[in-house]
């Protein structure tokens, strides 16, 4: 469909190559639930030419209000959230290149990531995060991290040699399941994600180093914290800048 990223290819300093680079990009996106939903179609919209999914549970009708990749029969079936996410993607644009990976991401599954230009953390836990964050650090790679909780959320994005997700957050909590989000609060992170991940594949506008966005979308106050590299974190103190 050669009109479908005409509308992105008029905004001023994007262009015909940045489009390329977008064709040519690898996103891995671990995690398909509130926040891989959104961030995934707007990649997938944008023309993201290859997403590897990676999330090893199946959808619940719990998921539904927030996680909208996924169908009611999705979770009847029930289904492998990568899996029901690669068909909706698919169908949505034929012209890239969808990766279900039903597997968590541990220690001896970071194999999987193998070939990812860019990755995105839309996890839980704070072990797999961290574990990310690792990878994504000894790879060189960007990193774009984002959390939500009932009406707040936050956003940051990770580059190679500057601050990484352990010297901002150095102890995220581990919630566990149940956590309370509203679904729309959820769309509003992932979507934001998807954006920095384009603007960092591209090259445009202006990045989030160092810079953890954070949002209460119940009174609507942004909050923007800046954070520096630590020299004694375990995960970056000890890589080149």
């Amino acid at each position: 469909m050669k009109d479908r990223y005409v509308r992105q290819l008029s905004i001023p300093g994007f262009g015909p190559e940045a489009q390329r680079r977008l064709g040519r990009a690898c996103v891995a996106v671990v995690g398909v639930g509130g926040l891989g939903s959104a961030a995934l179609m707007y990649l997938a919209a944008a023309g993201v030419g290859r997403l590897v999914l990676i999330d090893d549970q199946k959808v619940e009708p719990s998921n539904l209000n927030r996680q909208i990749i996924h169908f009611e029969e999705d979770a009847l079936l029930p289904r492998y959230k990568v899996e029901s996410a690669r068909m909706k993607l698919q169908a949505f644009n034929s012209e890239i290149d969808v990766e279900a990976i039903p597997m968590r991401l541990e220690e001896e599954t970071t194999f999987l990531l193998k070939g990812a230009d860019l990755a995105l953390d839309c996890m839980d836990g704070p072990a797999g995060r961290y574990l990310l964050n690792r990878w994504c650090l000894q790879q060189r790679i960007p990193l774009v991290h984002g959390a939500v909780e009932g009406l707040t959320g936050h956003v940051l994005t990770v580059l190679p040699g500057g601050p990484c997700l352990r010297c901002a957050f150095p102890g995220l909590p581990n919630r566990g399941s149940g956590v309370p989000v509203l679904g729309a609060a959820a769309g509003v992170i992932g979507s934001m994600q998807a954006l920095e991940a384009i603007k960092a594949i591209v090259g445009i506008g202006e990045g989030r180093e160092g810079r953890a966005l954070f949002l209460d979308m119940g009174s609507g106050q942004v909050d923007e914290v800046v954070f520096q590299r630590s020299p004694g974190c375990p995960d970056c103190g000890s890589l080149r800048p």
